[in-house]
């Protein structure tokens, strides 16, 4: 699947999924057949991690 590449706009997607369709990080990434890894990457590139206790890229 197509994700956007911007991070910043990655973030936002990808918190807008968690939050409305999936339960974790790793049910997202098997879904939508994404490497966690690669996308934590991305995203902590601009500074953020997952909170496993929030669902979401904080």
């Amino acid at each position: 699947m197509n994700i956007p590449n911007d991070p910043a706009i990655l973030l936002s997607y990808i918190n807008t999924k968690l939050r409305n369709e999936f339960s974790n990080l790793d049910e997202l990434c098997s879904t939508l057949c994404i490497k966690r890894g690669e996308l934590e990457r991305k995203l902590s590139l601009i500074g953020y991690v997952y909170d496993e206790k929030t669902n979401s890229f904080k």
